[in-house]
């Protein structure tokens, strides 16, 4: 039953989209579909990192003040950086290889970090992960069970975040939306800038 309230608590904050997930569909509409697994590859191992973290019952980071109040502003940082890249690229075909910028770079590497960073440096998913086995797993709960939880998560994570990533990168769904392309990529940009300012004053 434990697992049960843990899993469906995880999933539903899934369904939410978030950075992670206008940071996955821009490059999912441009790229191919490697380069937006490397993504989720990426997203998935800074929640695995956070999820060790809750694992270990690292609570006392919670009263670490400064180092929160670095990564929200590193994070922010980082968020307007990617949204003012999608905001400042120009209008071109869908598969044109033309300006192609740091995040449109046709880099697995490089879209992995991107992926990663932008998931490490949101203090949320820290607090939630903590608050998460906080309220819903029990102290009496074994630490092998706990990394079971953990990797559980992760991977749902991951497999939704592909399934995301399958789903729009997928011709006839980007052939569909046409010219539309060139304004959802702004409408990410100006989501994720948002994401960006809003962060610093987030609790």
């Amino acid at each position: 039953m434990e697992f049960i309230f843990l899993a469906s608590a995880h999933f539903l904050a899934l369904l939410s989209p978030g950075p992670d997930f206008f940071l996955i569909m821009q490059a999912s509409l441009r790229l191919p579909l490697r380069f937006g697994l490397a993504i989720c590859c990426g997203i998935a191992l800074a929640n695995g990192v956070y999820l060790f973290l809750a694992i270990i019952g690292f609570e006392i980071i919670r009263e670490m003040t400064l180092v929160l109040s670095a990564m929200k502003y590193l994070g922010a940082a980082y968020l307007l950086f990617l949204g003012f890249m999608l905001l400042r690229s120009p209008r071109q075909a869908i598969d044109s290889q033309r300006h192609q910028s740091f995040i449109s770079a046709e880099s697995i590497v490089r879209q992995f970090f991107i992926g990663f960073i932008s998931a490490i440096l949101n203090p949320k998913n820290m607090i939630f992960y903590l608050s998460l086995f906080t309220a819903l797993v029990s102290v009496e709960t074994g630490f092998f069970t706990r990394c079971l939880y953990s990797l559980w998560m992760m991977s749902v994570v991951l497999v939704w975040d592909c399934l995301v990533v399958i789903a729009i990168c997928r011709q006839r769904f980007k052939r569909w939306l046409g010219e539309s392309i060139y304004y959802i990529e702004k409408l990410s940009g100006c989501a994720l800038a948002c994401f960006g300012i809003m962060l610093p004053f987030t609790g």
